[in-house]
């Protein structure tokens, strides 16, 4: 990455220096965003809200009041590097001052940065204490179908930002590669306490995937991913009527309240069939529902629809349709698993062209992992193998993914977030 390739466009070249990462990655990304419209916070550390997870207020909306996520993401998959259990009063404030570090050096949301730290169940184990007041189950196979890898990483670092620089800014400064930070001094880093096992990274957004699909294993040679799509499947997600709000995610009770559960899969992507045999009205059904697609409803990835798929209206038919027309749609099936009428899971996932393979990095926030598993089981429709209809032949968009990988986590709240104890009270 001496010097940019002038045949790609600049959020392409962006995408791959965060895929890429490293101090010439940095380099070569910062030449190719502007840096000087970066803010700095707008409020203190103390300021903050006290739930990790409470993005949405800082997010851009779109004309619709649909909450716009960052373009680029990173995750880093974290081993504590000790032998035991991680109770270091200095570790802590060491990491602590890390975080302050990432919240003073830049405004929280799309134009600067937000970010998540998680622990899994490896971390927890730890101890020999149990943890308190949360579910937390170790990742396991949901389907029959699925062989995934089951990650054992002690902790989950999210980073999301509209600017590419930010996030490998972030990545270099917590490894001790950098002194500054947006004008402000690092005062603490991963440095003897974490290692990076892991890092995934990924993009969202309207064109960014028709701007990265070139030469990517999984889709069509011909490029059909369509230029407004967000994602590789050409169609908008995460309306805001279909996504659980951040009080329904959100522990009510317990040490940990104020937290959430963390749910993370990378599902490959095998699009051949999807754009090359299928029909854009069986794109339609099979996404959404047979409904959306004999009524005309979608237009291009979906834009027009406004705050929601309207998938609700449709949930109770997916028995019939599976029965009658033969297909069922993934939003469709999905729309089942509600209770009382709302969304139980909070998706904040993003595509990838990690190892230069189209995938989707699946991360989902939840009250508890039962949450999301009770969603997919609503997803994989196995209820609904009926006719044509079969475990992932037209239902839904099961037979287009693969899922690679599994892992659950909890996000503490801020004030727990540097190296929790399985029972802090």
């Amino acid at each position: 990455m001496d010097r940019p390739d002038r045949g790609i466009s600049r959020r392409a070249f962006v995408r791959s220096a965060v895929a890429i990462g490293g101090a010439s990655a940095l380099s070569a990304c910062l030449q190719r965003e502007a840096t000087e419209d970066v803010p700095q916070a707008t409020l203190a550390p103390d300021e903050l809200p006290d739930r990790q997870h409470a993005w949405n207020e800082f997010l851009a909306t779109d004309d619709h009041g649909n909450d716009l996520p960052p373009e680029h993401h990173l995750l880093l998959g974290l081993e504590y590097v000790g032998d035991g259990p991680a109770d270091a009063t200095d570790e802590r404030e060491q990491l602590e001052a890390a975080f302050r570090t990432l919240e003073r050096a830049y405004k929280r949301g799309n134009d600067g940065l937000a970010f998540t730290m998680a622990y899994g169940p490896a971390y927890f184990d730890r101890f020999d204490d149990e943890l308190t007041g949360v579910d937390l189950p170790e990742p396991t196979p949901l389907t029959p179908l699925e062989d995934p890898q089951l990650d054992e990483y002690d902790a989950l670092l999210h980073l999301a930002s509209d600017y590419g620089h930010v996030t490998l800014s972030v990545e270099e400064a917590l490894k001790g590669e950098l002194e500054e930070l947006n004008g402000i001094d690092v005062e603490g880093t991963f440095d003897g306490v974490f290692e990076v096992a892991d890092r995934r990274t990924g993009f969202i957004g309207r064109g960014l995937p028709a701007d990265n699909q070139s030469g990517v294993a999984g889709i069509p040679d011909d490029e059909p991913v369509p230029e407004d799509a967000p994602m590789f499947m050409g169609f908008k997600s995460g309306f805001k009527k279909t996504q659980a709000s951040e009080d329904r995610v959100t522990i009510q009770d317990g040490p940990f309240a104020g937290g959430t559960t963390l749910h993370l899969s990378k599902l490959q992507l095998h699009l051949n069939q999807w754009y090359s045999q299928d029909s854009r009205g069986q794109r339609v059904a099979k996404m959404f529902s047979p409904s959306h697609a004999a009524d005309d409803l979608v237009e291009g990835a979906g834009h027009n629809l406004g705050d929601s798929s309207h998938v609700t209206e449709v949930g109770e038919d997916a028995a019939d349709d599976a029965r009658n027309v033969g297909t069922v749609g993934h939003a469709q099936k999905t729309a089942r698993a509600r209770e009382e009428g709302e969304p139980i899971i909070l998706r904040r996932d993003f595509d990838s062209t990690d190892d230069d393979r189209a995938a989707t990095h699946f991360l989902s926030l939840q009250r508890s992992i039962d949450n999301f598993v009770k969603t997919r089981e609503a997803m994989t429709g196995t209820d609904l193998n009926e006719g044509s209809v079969g475990a992932r032949t037209n239902n839904g968009i099961l037979q287009y993914l693969t899922v690679r990988s599994r892992a659950n986590y909890l996000v503490p709240p801020r004030p727990l977030r540097t190296l929790p104890a399985p029972n802090p009270t």
